[in-house]
């Protein structure tokens, strides 16, 4: 029996050994066990569900969002590898940028407003490239491959999320990716290669400095906001200040920092910054239960800014905890023609439909949440649909689903799914 286990466990290694690839940064052997393709299948499936988790894309600006897109292409093309690079901006206060396997990379509207010029935005948007292209994200999923086999070995050989908390499927393994802190030597690498794609698309490789000493300087601060968001996963330290230095000193002299054009680029989001602060305090006073306050400051925020769809997403809540439904159907209604693609507000109004029993209006718009980012309790309200409706084997699928999130709304879909499955049971002989 121990020989064959020691045979199984060699015949894994060879596997492992035999599936080492080339890393196209670096040149260095990696482990494949995550292949090419599979990364891309990771991040397309991944990206959307992920930024929905994040605040989702912020569209009040559409030509910011092309601006960063085309920094970020500028980059990603002296990168040594192929992928289907995109970047988008997401509508979130927390300053954070983040890439998934195969080139899905996004930055916070919280971080932008932090950077001085172009070529700091090039230097983050190289950095994320860079753990893109180097396969960082697939080599931790790889080490936990390996961890796990491990896990296995010992075993037999011993014997001879708010809306995380409710996410189902699509989405998790993003969240987890995005949250999971770098090693020390996946940050210098990603600082290193990052500057020379930075210089190689023209820019002042010195910005990557500058950027470095600013994020050194707000982690000293302790600044909240800043070590939950960019120094969560990528934490700042001054060894990767005097390393940039390092790598800019070898780099020739010159390149672009376009200051002026940043700044007119952002410039909608730093002069709308009282409304989204407005938004802020709104929410921390319906916390503490302050609905009267958060009112105010919500109207606040809707009149310095009535195309942010979130706004009018958070005048709903506010109504339907007056049980002012028509009044909340109508901010839902224009929350959602300001942007669709928002899975929150979707989420809002298809159970507000359905406590109405518009029940194929609800269906639309609760069956449009799950594509964004399913959550049990889109399902949990989709088997309630087709309860109402008869289609009982619909109900138990959407149950099912539901069950599988470890919420009070996963626990609630599990009690109609088993009563729902007795009710079966018991009809048949």
């Amino acid at each position: 029996m121990r020989a064959v286990l020691r045979i199984s466990i060699l015949t894994g290694l060879v596997t492992i050994l035999a599936s080492c690839v080339v890393n196209p940064v670096t040149g260095e052997r990696d482990l494949g066990l995550v292949s090419a393709a599979q990364e891309v299948q990771i991040g397309q499936e991944n990206y959307i569900p992920t930024q929905q988790m994040q605040g989702g894309q912020y569209v009040v600006d559409p030509a910011l969002a092309d601006y960063v897109s085309r920094v970020g292409q500028r980059v990603a093309a002296k990168s040594p590898r192929n992928l289907p690079y995109e970047f988008v901006v997401l509508n979130n206060d927390v300053p954070n940028a983040w890439a998934l396997p195969g080139g899905k990379i996004a930055v916070n509207r919280g971080l932008l407003v932090e950077l001085d010029n172009e070529a700091e935005l090039a230097a983050v948007l190289g950095h994320e490239v860079v753990h893109a292209a180097a396969r960082h994200s697939a080599q931790q999923m790889e080490r936990g491959m390996l961890l796990q086999l491990g896990v296995v070995a010992v075993g037999v050989a011993s014997n001879d999320s708010d809306y995380a908390a409710l996410a189902v499927g699509a989405g998790l393994l993003g969240a987890q990716l995005i949250s999971t802190r770098y090693g020390r030597e996946a940050e210098l690498e990603s600082d290193k290669y990052g500057m020379q794609y930075l210089w190689e698309a023209g820019y002042d490789a010195d910005a990557a400095v500058s950027l470095q000493e600013t994020f050194v300087r707000l982690s000293e601060g302790r600044n909240s906001d800043w070590l939950s968001g960019l120094f969560a996963s990528h934490p700042p330290s001054s060894e990767r200040v005097e390393k940039n230095r390092m790598t800019a000193a070898q780099l020739p002299d010159g390149g672009r920092l376009n200051r002026a054009e940043y700044q007119r680029a952002i410039a909608s989001i730093k002069r709308d910054q009282p409304a989204y602060d407005a938004f802020n305090q709104a929410l921390a006073a319906l916390k503490d239960d302050r609905p009267g306050d958060a009112e105010t400051l919500a109207r606040q925020a809707v009149q310095i800014q009535p195309r942010e769809a979130k706004f009018h997403s958070l005048m709903a809540t506010l109504k339907l905890k007056e049980n002012a439904g028509q009044q909340a159907r109508v901010y839902l209604d224009r929350s959602i023609e300001l942007n669709p693609a928002l899975f929150e507000t979707r989420l809002q109004r298809g159970l507000l439909l359905l406590d109405g029993n518009e029940l194929n209006a609800a269906r639309i718009d609760l069956e449009a949440a799950n594509t964004l980012l399913p959550t049990a309790s889109a399902y949990e309200g989709l088997g309630d649909i087709a309860v109402k409706q008869n289609r009982r084997d619909d109900a138990i699928e959407a149950y099912r689903v539901a069950a599988t999130s470890d919420s009070e709304v996963g626990k609630r879909a599990a009690r109609k799914l088993a009563e729902l499955e007795g009710t079966a049971g018991a009809g048949q002989p």
